[in-house]
């Protein structure tokens, strides 16, 4: 028999939020990894918010949403709130019944400065390592370092003469701008949009951009990456970052494999003064890794597992949408840049714990 098409809604559900998700959703094993890292940071929150005042928004529902625009490649956090607003899901994870009403996406941009400050997004990270040692799936011996570009949210036309006055020719918002036969250079020039983004381009025969340049460094095992940060894009940025990130690693029998932009002498010696043997991939003409390193079995290990760290890269700037961030500043770039790191180890720890199960 023909079923009727009713379309009043029913007033009333007595299905909670809680059953209708399945037991098999893969945000499930995700969204109890983020309840145990968001209360051990609980003190963290308590430290950052008045005792005084309107109650606000909790911290955690914040954090939780940030991690599904993230996790979802929802593109603005205007976009999120709509989702927030009938996606039930989303409010499962979040923790928002279904008739708690959703804040203003301003929200995002009030709270940003003081979860900044707390540096939240650097313990974050850090609770999700911590979960991931608990499990068995960190080594402490071989790792991989590498660098990518992150444009920035700012346009070729901001890039102006520092000392000029600012302003558009036609006093339009999108003026025509002809650069042919000017030189730019970043020491003279500067984007009125992002000052602190820089012009580089990765290679010669590549095109210049406005951009930061993130850094991973990656434990070759079982592929997560264990430090991360965000600098200028200068031609010395890659391997600073990583004898930076290094130093947390030295000591023992600690290898690091890299790509044959890291293979100059400067690097080399850096990481040996560190007890770090470096597995960077030789150049064929004026490198600095000899066979010293090179005739050992482990280091063609680490020049087919140092590739792994692309993946890092890959899902950040497809999934996580951060090929060309949405925030202007280093200070704020980067925090997205850790708190992303964070989302794809949640996915790689979720995919080796639970993926076997």
């Amino acid at each position: 028999m023909r079923g009727d098409d009713e379309q009043q809604g029913a007033m009333w559900s007595y299905i909670s939020p809680e059953q209708r998700v399945p037991e098999d959703h893969p945000l499930r094993p995700i969204r109890e990894m983020v309840n145990v890292v968001l209360k051990d940071m609980s003190p963290s929150f308590s430290r950052i918010y008045s005792r005084e005042g309107r109650p606000s928004i909790p911290p955690e529902h914040l954090l939780r949403a940030l991690l599904l625009q993230v996790l979802f490649s929802v593109r603005s956090e205007r976009m999120l709130m709509e989702q927030l607003n009938y996606n039930m899901l989303f409010r499962w994870f979040v923790g928002l019944n279904m008739d708690d009403t959703v804040w203003s996406p301003t929200t995002f941009s009030k709270n940003r400065e003081r979860l900044i400050d707390a540096a939240i997004a650097d313990k974050f990270f850090d609770r999700v390592l911590a979960l991931a040692k608990e499990a068995g799936l960190l080594s402490a011996e071989h790792f991989t370092v590498d660098g990518t570009l992150i444009e920035a949210w700012a346009g070729q036309k901001s890039f102006r003469p520092k000392d000029s006055k600012g302003g558009d020719k036609d006093g339009s918002g999108n003026p025509d701008v002809d650069f042919r036969g000017q030189k730019r250079r970043n020491d003279t020039h500067q984007s009125t949009t992002d000052p602190e983004s820089r012009l580089y381009r990765k290679s010669n025969g590549t095109e210049s951009k406005l951009c930061f340049a993130g850094h991973v460094l990656m434990e070759n095992r079982f592929g997560l990456a264990i430090d991360g940060r965000l600098t200028e894009a200068t031609s010395r940025s890659e391997r600073e970052a990583a004898l930076d990130m290094a130093v947390g690693v030295a000591g023992g029998r600690v290898t690091i494999g890299a790509d044959k932009a890291y293979d100059t002498r400067d690097f080399i010696e850096g990481l040996r003064e560190l007890d770090v043997t470096p597995h960077v991939a030789a150049k064929i003409k004026h490198g600095a890794v000899d066979g010293r390193t090179t005739r050992h079995p482990g280091y063609a290990i680490s020049q087919r597992k140092r590739k792994r760290v692309e993946e890092i890269f890959g899902w950040m700037k497809t999934v996580a949408l951060l090929r060309k961030t949405r925030h202007r500043g280093k200070r704020r770039v980067g925090w997205m840049f850790r708190f992303t790191l964070a989302a794809y180890n949640l996915i790689r720890i979720r995919n080796l714990v639970w993926g076997s199960a």
